[in-house]
Parts: C-alpha cells; sequence; structure tokens
C-alpha cells in the first residue's frame, strides 16, 4: 500500500480482514463436519475451491484497491455482456451444471464458476455509470426508471431460469438504493414496490420451494421431517450453542444433522460453536463494515464512484443479513451463501475484488481530501 494521500481508508480494511479471518475460521472448523460424513473427496474439492478463491481474491483485492476505480466506468459494458453470456451459457445441459435442481456452475477443469457472481457484480458497475452519465437525472422516466426495469428484467430473466431467486432479490435491493439515492421519485419507487409485490406473489405460486419457504415461515412446526426441516435443525444449532458456545470444532449439529453445513447453513454452526458473544461479534463486524462502505460512499464527490460503493455495500449487507436472518427463523429460508464464510471459491474471489473496488473509491477521497 502506498503511502501519503494515497491511503486506502484503514478502519473499512479491518472490518474486511476481520471478517476473511472470521470466516476462515468458522469454515475451517465446519468443515470437520464433511469428514465425518466420509466426504473426503468432496472436502478436498471444496477446500481447494476456498484457498484458490482466497489466495486469487487476495491478490485482486490489492490490485484493484491500487487502480483508478473510474476504469470500471469504461468497461461496464463490455462486463455485463460477458456476465450475461455466462449466464446464457449456464442454461445449456451439456456446459451448465445442475446440482440440487439448479442450474448455476460451469465447470472449468476440476474447478466449478458460478456467473451469477459475476452478473452481480456487473449489474451494479453497469447502473452506476448509467446513471452517471446521465447526469443523475433518474427522476426521469425514461432515463431512469425504464433502464432499471429493463436491467432487473434481462438479469432476473437468467437468473430465474437457473433458478436463482435469492441472488436476484439482492440485485434489486441494490438497484433501488442506487436508483433511491440517485434522486428517483418516489412515485416511481412506489411503482416499483407494486411490481415487486406481484413478482413476489407470482413467483410463490408457480414455483413450489417458493411456496414451501414461505409456508414454512408462517409455520415453522409443518413439515418437520420436510421443508421446515433446515431452519429447525439451525435453530436446535443456535440455541444449544448458549452464551460462550461449545467451543471451536465442537458443533454436533453439522456432523450429521443440518444440511449443507459448510454452504448456507455455517451461521448456525458458528452460533453453536462459539455462542451468543461470537455470533454478536461476528454481525456487529458486518454491521460496522456496511456503516463504513455506506460512509465512503457518501464521503465520495464523484457521482459513479459514490453509487457503485453504494450498490456494493447494500447487496453484499444484504446477501449476509437474509442468510443470518433465514437461519434465525426471522426471515423466510433462503439458499443464498454467507459473504466471507461459506463454500464457495467464485463467491470468495468476487467479494474480495468488490473490496477492491470500495478500497480503490476510498483511495480517492483521500486524494482529493
Amino acid at each position: 500500500m502506498s503511502r501519503g494521500k494515497n491511503k486506502v481508508d484503514r478502519l473499512f480494511l479491518i472490518s474486511v480482514i476481520a471478517l476473511i479471518v472470521i470466516g476462515f475460521v468458522t469454515f475451517y472448523s465446519t468443515s470437520l463436519g464433511l469428514l465425518a460424513r466420509s466426504n473426503t473427496q468432496y472436502l478436498s474439492v471444496t477446500f481447494s475451491q476456498a484457498v484458490l478463491g482466497f489466495c486469487l481474491g487476495s491478490l485482486a483485492m490489492y490490485l484493484v484497491s491500487r487502480l483508478n476505480y473510474k476504469v470500471w466506468r469504461k468497461w461496464a459494458l463490455p462486463l455485463l455482456i460477458f456476465a450475461i453470456i455466462l449466464n446464457i451459457l449456464v442454461l445449456i445441459p451439456e456446459i451448465g451444471l445442475k446440482h440440487n435442481g439448479a442450474r448455476r456452475w460451469l465447470i472449468i477443469g476440476n474447478f466449478s464458476l458460478q456467473p451469477s457472481e459475476i452478473l452481480k457484480l456487473a449489474f451494479v458497475v453497469y447502473f452506476s455509470a448509467w446513471v452517471a452519465r446521465t447526469k443523475g437525472r433518474v427522476e426521469d422516466f425514461r432515463e431512469g426508471l425504464i433502464p432499471l426495469l429493463v436491467l432487473l428484467s434481462i438479469c432476473g430473466g437468467l437468473l430465474l431460469k437457473q433458478p436463482d431467486t435469492d441472488t436476484f432479490l439482492m440485485l434489486v435491493l441494490a438497484g433501488l438504493a442506487i436508483f433511491f439515492v440517485a434522486g428517483g421519485k418516489w412515485k416511481h419507487l412506489f411503482f416499483l414496490f407494486l411490481i415487486g409485490i406481484v413478482t413476489f406473489a407470482v413467483l410463490t405460486v408457480t414455483r413450489p420451494y417458493l411456496m414451501k419457504r414461505v409456508t414454512t415461515y408462517f409455520n415453522p412446526s409443518a413439515e418437520s421431517a420436510g421443508a421446515s426441516y433446515q431452519v429447525q435443525q439451525s435453530l436446535i444449532a443456535i440455541g444449544s450453542g448458549g452464551l460462550f458456545g461449545r467451543g471451536f470444532g465442537q458443533s454436533l449439529q453439522k456432523f450429521k444433522f443440518l444440511p449443507e453445513p459448510v454452504g448456507d447453513s455455517i451461521f448456525a454452526v458458528q452460533a453453536e460453536e462459539f455462542g451468543f458473544f461470537g455470533s454478536t461479534i461476528f454481525i456487529l463486524c458486518f454491521l460496522f463494515f456496511s456503516i463504513r462502505g455506506l460512509k465512503i460512499s457518501s464521503a465520495t464527490d464523484e457521482l459513479f464512484g459514490r453509487l457503485l460503493v453504494l450498490g456494493l455495500v447494500i447487496m453484499i449487507t444484504a446477501q449476509a443479513f437474509l442468510n443470518i436472518g433465514s437461519m434465525l427463523g426471522i426471515l423466510p429460508l433462503s439458499g443464498i451463501t454467507l459473504p466471507f464464510v461459506s463454500q464457495g471459491g467464485t463467491s470468495l474471489f468476487f467479494t474480495l475484488l468488490e473490496m477492491g473496488i470500495i478500497l480503490s473509491v476510498s483511495r480517492s477521497i483521500s486524494k482529493s481530501g
């Protein structure tokens, strides 16, 4: 890191490092459950992808943090087109990998790539660049609302086909945040809200797994061996952790009961092993991460940089709290992973790359200050 006026936001960097460390410790401990299930080959692949994602992601974060973030504005459209092409390819049976009823991965050698992670980044970059190009005239129906609806329709069509409803929700939240902060009209936001309700209702009726999530949320005791099983086992794990937890590596639920212990259920394992206090510290780290990120956004004079940071912070924070909330039973069950913690080399790589973008923007604030 260079010295002088070009320093990144140190407090934001510290929050990222804290989340990475907590994530690694939790992931390492949770992975022991895979050994108990005799999935040694799966464990090997999972660890290899995680290590590769961390190493390449850390390098990407460092290099990107030293770039002028405005270069992303120039490459916004090519990045979006590239992401769309990859998400089309993943839907082709001969190319895309299908797992648990979802087709979300491309196989490259011994590793898998999740194109939706690229689409998330491309969406935020492109919409931020679009709004900046229109000089913030998002209050205009044609300049603001229509482009957002078109962009969400394209991305949503691809993600819902996989299906990946949770990732689409993250794009919607990031898009609405950018739209609102850039000056979108309240009546347009209300219109988007109505569209969202209708879309959610249609998806819930037409997709059985979404209907099960909703019914399970309102009646967690129903289908204890079916749709509500994961929520109930998660609550058992969290409750048995008590104040201080069972201790590192001592979770019982991860060995047999929790589905996807290194995936979307990983927060429950963390709560069981480190208890209420450990989980609270982790949540506070995410809160500090989001607050510091939003402060970087508000301190940025240039519109593209401000909206870019805002979109990335909202998207990552929303994903984290959607995962945590679903494991606590205060939100409907979600299959989305926990940033910095859950398995997935692609997810970790792009999360760290996005951290590099935010750090790059924070470096520009130091320059102007």
